[in-house]
């Protein structure tokens, strides 16, 4: 079992986007407990390479935003005269 770390409140709305999805999708009227098994299930399955996605985008902002002060400091330099 995944140890999913939502809020109570995060977790019920997800619960019920599931719920949602399948009754529309697939016209499976399904329950509360059979929702979160599939929750727990996808989060144990494939949320690490979701999890993974976002610490490399993370990773590539904050590159490019350390870019943008290198850059910065270099425009501040002064002539030395050397």
């Amino acid at each position: 079992m995944t140890n999913l770390d939502f809020s109570k409140e995060d977790q019920a709305a997800i619960v019920a986007r599931i719920q949602e999805y399948f009754l529309q999708e697939f016209e499976l009227d399904m329950g509360g407990l059979e929702a979160e098994s599939v929750l727990e299930f996808v989060a144990g399955e494939i949320g690490g390479h979701f999890y993974n996605r976002g610490l490399y985008d993370a990773q590539s902002v904050f590159t490019d935003q350390i870019e943008l002060i290198n850059d910065a400091i270099y425009q501040l330099e002064r002539p030395t005269g050397a």
